[in-house]
């Protein structure tokens, strides 16, 4: 706060502290560059002014003269005997706080001069912008001309060693350059210090503890990542088989967890087997190299769409390449059909399309896979959890009353969409609330990749908590329908506030919610304002995630945020595109439409894929939204679906479910906080005299 309050007294007379908000120059004293550690980005930043540039430089070189006052190691050691300091034979500088601030203050004098080196010509294209620029430049310009004074015998040497080296690339150079251009084009990433409270979701502290902020860009779409039952089965598992795993799966990391998630996975997807990878991205990247590879002549269909972790899959494999317009089947059926029926081909496509909220046509795609011989390969990611009647993906969600008769049954349901996939990819990090990623499909495809993959045989196994928990979650939300509904219920209500606000939201079936910006550099501005003055956390979605000029917001909504933060949300997203004056739905019909806001003949609303039946609409059992202060559903029968799954492992458990776990060895005398009320199931119960969680006996018996 010191540090604010002396900027704030030079606001009026620096352009850029004059027209910087309080709340972005806190962000930027408190944030560390990511380029010169030992500064703040606001210091960064003040390295490329006239007047605060060379006076940084002279402070740094003064700080160092101060501490670099002594020259040799004899007088050093004089000084040692004369105080009656004994330095151990084993001393660091850390031991010494003059060596070690001395050094501390190089560091930073090394990153205020790598900071101020900007060629001539981006600080003559800045001079627009202060007026301080210009007599700077020529000041510079002056400054070249003068002849240096004579160098030192030992600074000579040193630079003639230096210049000895000159011919070698310079790669910090390269590094820097490459930065630049994220800077200069608006796409440089930022990340915040974002941490998510298990006791408060979906609110999270900042870098400052006690700021606390709204989370609204989270892929834990339905909390599981502090699902109670999650945590007691991790911290079970944790107290018995410790942290890591050991190893690669074929070197001491393969144990009966990671095969029980497996069977776990292949359930979920009703195929024969499945594979668990470190995450989907590498499962991905694994599986389409792999086949690609071995596959003879193989050709890939891949949609325009595609995550980064499919493309790079196929550009890995060395095979052919193919892309057809998105969830476009003429496009994908005239590239098809010019290659023989013989010839091994696979299409790979999205279920759920994450940055647009699309959802492709995947009965269709099947149609032309077996018309023209190919395999499917269907991402699941952002589905997984979320859609179909057990959360097995949109493939299922296609066939909901068939397969909610199926129940968890192993064996596929015949002719359904999910059987006609040959290869299914999906996360444990976004619904499941975990860290890993998956394929399923037929026994021998598996067992293929399990023995050819590079990037499966050589990684260290997911560690034991994480597999327990992820099954756990799978489990539950398995068994639990409500998480879902919920969540969608909430996702409609606010996209229908955003419309009713002219608020441009890329239209589409699924849980995504795309506020469309449509720039860089105001989605950036949009993010930090919604962050410093509203206390809300929506990450900007820039190139190349998106397409340049379709920069948007992409916002997150679950089935635990309340009425009052999602009004909250509304009127600050309202707020900030007033501030910022950014295009609303008529500015982009007005403009043609762009990222398919606004398009001539377009639909603006899309029907959802979740019908009002499906959401329990017809028969009344339709979620509420939660409001402020009351607690989200924990399903009984959820829970003892998911703790059965440990009983040879773990041993049997019922009773109250533990909302921080403590081990046998605990101490007794300091029990965790916990709520004086939670739902479980439909039943508000209040055990406010219990360290537990309660959790009602199951009505029905559970699979195992």
């Amino acid at each position: 706060m010191d540090k604010l309050s002396t900027l704030s007294r030079f606001k009026a007379s620096c352009p850029f502290l004059g027209r910087t908000k309080t709340s972005t120059l806190r962000n930027l004293c408190t944030s560390t560059s990511t380029r010169f550690p030992s500064i703040s980005l606001l210091t960064e930043r003040a390295t490329n002014c006239p007047v605060m540039g060379p006076a940084l430089t002279v402070r740094s070189k003064e700080i160092v003269a101060g501490y670099a006052s002594m020259a040799g190691n004899s007088d050093i050691d004089q000084i040692h005997r004369e105080k009656g300091v004994n330095v151990p034979a084993d001393a660091s500088v850390e031991m010494c706080p003059h060596a070690s601030a001395a050094r501390a203050a190089a560091r930073m004098a090394d990153d205020l001069t790598n900071a101020a080196k900007k060629d001539l010509s981006s600080k003559a294209a800045a001079a627009a912008g202060c007026p301080f620029h210009k007599a700077a430049l020529e000041n510079t310009a002056k400054a070249a001309t003068v002849v240096p004074h004579p160098v030192p015998a030992t600074t000579a040497s040193t630079s003639a060693s230096t210049s000895a080296h000159t011919s070698a690339y310079n790669y910090e150079s390269f590094y820097r350059d490459e930065l630049e251009k994220k800077h200069k084009d608006k796409s440089y990433r930022y990340f915040n210090n974002i941490n998510r409270l298990a006791n408060k979701f979906p609110v999270a502290h900042t870098a400052k503890v006690e700021d606390e902020v709204q989370v609204w860009c989270s892929n834990d779409y339905l909390g599981m990542g502090n699902n109670p039952v999650v945590l007691e089965t991790m911290h079970r598992t944790l107290d018995r088989y410790g942290h890591g795993a050991g190893g690669t799966r074929n070197i001491a990391g393969n144990g009966a967890l990671h095969l029980g998630l497996e069977r776990e996975l292949a359930t979920l997807h009703r195929k024969d087997a499945a594979l668990v990878f470190s995450s989907c991205y590498v499962a991905n990247d694994a599986t389409l190299s792999t086949l690609g590879s071995k596959l003879p002549g193989c050709v890939m269909f891949s949609d325009q769409s595609n995550h980064a972790s499919m493309i790079q899959g196929m550009r890995h494999s060395g095979a052919k390449r193919v892309i057809f317009k998105h969830n476009d089947l003429e496009d994908l059926e005239n590239k098809l059909k010019m290659y023989p029926k013989e010839t091994p081909k696979l299409i790979a496509f999205e279920s759920v399309y994450s940055m647009c909220g699309s959802i492709g046509p995947i009965s269709e795609i099947c149609d032309l896979a077996q018309k023209y011989g190919a395999l499917t390969f269907l991402d699941e990611v952002h589905a997984v959890g979320l859609y179909g009647p057990r959360g097995a993906g949109v493939a299922e969600h296609l066939d909901y009353e068939a397969q909610l008769a199926a129940g968890d049954s192993p064996d596929p349901v015949p002719g359904s969409v999910m059987d006609r996939i040959d290869i299914i990819t999906g996360t444990l990090g976004k619904s499941y609330g975990a860290v890993g990623g998956y394929i399923a499909g037929s026994d021998d495809f598996i067992d293929m990749i399990r023995s050819y993959a590079p990037g499966f045989i050589f990684t260290t196994s997911l560690p034991p908590a994480t597999v327990a928990g992820a099954q756990a979650s799978i489990a539950y939300q398995k068994t639990y329908l409500g998480d879902r509904q919920l969540k969608q219920v909430n996702v409609r209500e606010t996209k229908r506030r955003f419309a009713e606000l002219d608020i441009p939201v890329v239209p589409g079936p699924s849980h995504i919610l795309p506020v469309l910006v449509g720039d860089a550099a105001l989605a950036k501005a949009a993010s930090d304002k919604l962050l410093y003055d509203h206390s809300i956390y929506v990450q900007a979605i820039n190139y190349p995630t998106v397409a340049v000029g379709e920069e948007r917001l992409r916002i997150t909504v679950t089935q635990r945020h309340t009425v009052e933060q999602i009004n909250k949300l509304v009127s600050a997203v309202d707020q900030v595109f007033t501030d910022l004056s950014i295009n609303r739905i008529k500015d982009w019909k007005a403009l043609g439409g762009r990222a398919t806001v606004g398009v001539p003949g377009q639909d603006e609303v899309v029907e959802p894929i979740w019908t009002k039946e499906q959401l329990g609409e017809k028969t009344g059992t339709t979620p509420k939204t939660l409001r402020d202060g009351e607690k989200d559903v924990v399903d009984a029968q959820g829970v003892f679906v998911a703790r059965s799954r440990f009983d040879h492992l773990l041993g049997s458990i019922s009773g109250p479910l533990r909302s921080s776990y403590q081990s046998a060895s605990a101490s007794a005398s300091s029990p965790s906080p916990v709520p004086k009320a939670i739902k479980t199931g439909t039943t508000p119960l209040d055990f406010a005299q219990t360290t537990d969680i309660p959790v009602a006996p199951p009505k029905l018996s559970a699979v195992a």
